[in-house]
């Protein structure tokens, strides 16, 4: 009798990182990486992130250097002179990586991140996502999102994370558990909310999912550091992945 082969597992964290800027006004990265290194994540999807610019090393490289993890940018804009946008690290092999537009008329830039990662010989498609502070900018957001996930070639495993600017009843949200389910983070945790952080009061930031993927665990680092490196906590779950 041929035995089933074991699933996959990863840890993967949502975090924005709010420029790397805390509550104590301090522009902080090795702070940041601390809370990271906590988690032993293996990747991680990072939103509000200043890039590489005339000042030296951009802050997903100081973070990916400390943690041992490979560094990917998605910048949505220049902000002074810097590249602005979302990062992924990871301590996975890197086999795509991509961005796609989300751009509505008249508001900020914002971007779709894609990254492909091999998880023990299988591709899993990782998005990493910061949706506007406009309630219809989020649900057209939300169209492109969902035409951009529905990509045919993208056929393993997918996770969309990320700061969404909105609860889990929100415009966008609704229309992206009509083809995604949503982490439900209740069975896991009594304390669900992830902003502002040091009092914080929303569940803004998300996680979704598609394919053969159980969740495992999840948690909203309380500590006092995760209170002051940013104005978002970040959420740490851990995932089973079906091998094929």
């Amino acid at each position: 009798m041929t035995r089933k082969p074991e699933p996959l597992r990863l840890r993967i964290v949502t975090y924005n990182v709010h420029k790397c800027r805390g509550i104590d006004g301090r522009v902080h990265p090795a702070r940041i990486a601390k809370v990271l290194e906590r988690l032993k994540p293996d990747v991680v999807a990072l939103q509000e992130v200043i890039g590489n610019g005339p000042r030296g090393r951009g802050q997903e490289e100081e973070i990916s250097d400390r943690l041992g993890m490979v560094s990917v940018l998605a910048p949505a804009r220049v902000l002074r002179g810097h590249p602005y946008g979302n990062a992924l690290l990871s301590r996975l092999p890197v086999q795509h990586h991509g961005g796609y537009d989300l751009t509505q008329d008249g508001f900020e830039p914002r971007l779709l991140q894609r990254v492909d990662i091999s998880l023990g010989g299988q591709r899993v498609h990782i998005y990493n996502v910061h949706l506007g502070t406009s309630g219809k900018e989020r649900a057209l957001q939300a169209r492109k999102l969902i035409d951009h996930l529905s990509d045919p070639a993208a056929r393993g495993p997918k996770i969309l994370l990320g700061d969404f600017n909105e609860g889990i009843k929100g415009r966008a949200t609704n229309l992206l558990n009509e083809t995604f389910r949503s982490l439900d983070l209740f069975p896991f945790l009594r304390w669900c909310r992830t902003y502002p952080g040091i009092l914080p009061l929303f569940h803004i930031d998300q996680v979704f999912y598609q394919g053969h993927v159980k969740i495992v665990q999840a948690a909203v680092p309380r500590t006092l550091s995760t209170f002051v490196a940013s104005d978002h906590m970040p959420i740490l779950v851990e995932l089973q992945i079906a091998t094929r």
